[in-house]
């Protein structure tokens, strides 16, 4: 089987390709409303990507998650993500910002993105891209 044909690989490059502009859009210095609007859901593609590359990357070794808590919490106990707690705070923020947005959300949303979840996400895809490497 070549690299294309394994599940959570594919998976990743689409998170590769999305995790590109989500990077570009933080790297705005003094964003406009609508960057700041492209960061939050720039971070929801990325946020979604991010969890379901690891629930395929999971079953490949013999995992099988389905909800976004329970395969965070498996990836927290199989250490591919280091924080589990803002892994889970981050979902959270994601459900939020997908059915509500307001410029105080906003506001808050985007800090947190810049100093805590970009941070776990850069991890999380250097974490894939050394193991997608290795294979």
């Amino acid at each position: 089987m070549g690299k294309k044909d394994i599940r959570w690989k594919q998976r990743f490059d689409n998170l590769d390709r999305a995790y590109q502009i989500f990077r570009r859009i933080l790297d705005i210095e003094s964003p406009n409303e609508a960057e700041k609007m492209g960061l939050v859901q720039a971070f929801e593609i990325v946020f979604e990507l991010s969890w379901k590359t690891i629930k395929d990357y999971l079953f490949e070794q013999g995992f099988e998650e389905k909800s976004p808590r329970g395969v965070l919490k498996q990836a927290f106990q199989n250490e591919i993500i280091i924080d589990g707690h803002n892994w889970i705070e981050a979902l959270e923020n994601r459900n939020e910002t997908v059915h509500t947005y307001d410029d105080e959300m906003a506001e808050k949303i985007d800090k947190k993105i810049r100093k805590i979840y970009a941070p776990m996400i850069r991890d999380l895809y250097f974490y894939f891209k050394k193991e997608y490497n290795n294979e």
